[in-house]
């Protein structure tokens, strides 16, 4: 995982990525909004929240995967609502086949209603249009020509010209609520818990969404550990998310760390991981 006070460090990133692919990190990801905010105007959050110059995804994937030969790369997350669903598209379907199919979208609404203004976009029915546009760039990314007639959108055959080899896979950040794990079990590839797990039964509700929906694939679960922790700590944790159906986990830099001492610490976490849940 990137840490987001490494942002404004555009060399930083670039040799964290390399570290981590050579390393043998399956993927990395990092928060993401649009704009900055004075940091103190939260109080209730890290100043990082909206005191770093936030990187856009697209740009700084494509950068990335030119330099790194194996590592994937995630949005966690892209506030899908303040954008147009075709451009996302556009984006998403290019990045995937600039990198050799190495990006996942990873999408949520946010709570950051200021966002929304800046962008001339609804706050109000955020959740019930990123459900719209799930549907739709699903038949973008496989359709040459689209016709969509939604309550959102309205094409009339057209599409983003190519397709990518495979559908970008698609990962929801949010709730363990039913109606939000409804909308991962029917349209996305994997689920972003807000929390970690506590128990197996809201993956397994997520499991009985998806095969109602018809769905034979498996849904995939990320959720995180931290490099902070030493490794009898780190092992549990890992051990328990996975008992309770994580297929994937996201291990986090150390707050407050250095870039080299992060990455230092998340391959090291990494190399204790591999050998303890092989």
């Amino acid at each position: 995982m990137f840490e987001l006070d490494w942002l404004s460090d555009l060399g930083t990133l670039r040799e964290a990525a390399q570290a981590y692919d050579e390393a043998g990190l399956d993927y990395v990801t990092f928060g993401g909004h649009l704009l900055t905010a004075r940091p103190e105007r939260y109080p209730d959050r890290p100043l990082a929240t909206y005191g770093v110059p936030f990187r856009d995804p697209f740009v700084l994937y494509a950068n990335l995967a030119a330099i790194t030969q194996r590592l994937r790369f995630r949005t966690s997350i892209f506030i899908m609502p303040l954008f147009p669903t075709v451009l996302v598209a556009k984006q998403a379907a290019d990045l995937s086949l600039l990198s050799g199919g190495r990006f996942d979208l990873g999408v949520g609404i946010s709570w950051q209603e200021a966002e929304y203004q800046a962008m001339g976009s609804d706050f109000r029915n955020r959740g019930v249009r990123m459900t719209e546009q799930l549907e739709l760039l699903r038949r973008l990314w496989t359709e040459p020509l689209v016709t969509f007639n939604g309550r959102f959108h309205q094409l009339d055959e057209v599409g983003i010209g190519q397709l990518p080899t495979k559908p970008v896979p698609i990962w929801v950040g949010c709730g363990s609520e039913e109606h939000l794990l409804e909308r991962v079990g029917r349209l996305a590839d994997g689920w972003m818990p807000l929390r970690n797990l506590r128990s197996p039964e809201d993956a397994t509700r997520l499991r009985r969404i998806a095969e109602a929906a018809g769905r034979s694939e498996q849904i995939g679960v990320a959720t995180g550990v931290s490099s902070a922790s030493d490794d009898e700590v780190l092992v549990s944790k890992a051990r328990s998310q996975q008992a309770a159906g994580a297929t994937a986990l996201t291990i986090s830099v150390p707050p407050g760390s250095s870039p080299s001492d992060g990455m230092k610490a998340v391959t090291a976490a990494r190399q204790t991981l591999a050998s303890a849940l092989a």
